[in-house]
């Protein structure tokens, strides 16, 4: 989930204002997730079918 959705509990604000400290804190911390860290779990297990797809079609053509 990217911050941008997030609410804060602390101050019920949108996190990607950083309001408070606590939003400033979690927006501080998605931003060094990285991009993978802002993916959704069902669009990993999408990723993850694709390249197992791949690896298979891989294999298959060179048998």
């Amino acid at each position: 989930m990217t911050y941008d959705r997030l609410v804060c509990a602390n101050c019920a604000a949108p996190v990607s204002e950083g309001r408070c400290p606590v939003c400033r804190a979690n927006r501080e911390r998605l931003q060094q997730e990285g991009p993978w860290g802002g993916l959704s779990p069902a669009a990993l297990v999408t990723l993850l079918v694709i390249l197992v797809a791949a690896v298979a079609l891989l294999a298959h053509q060179t048998v």
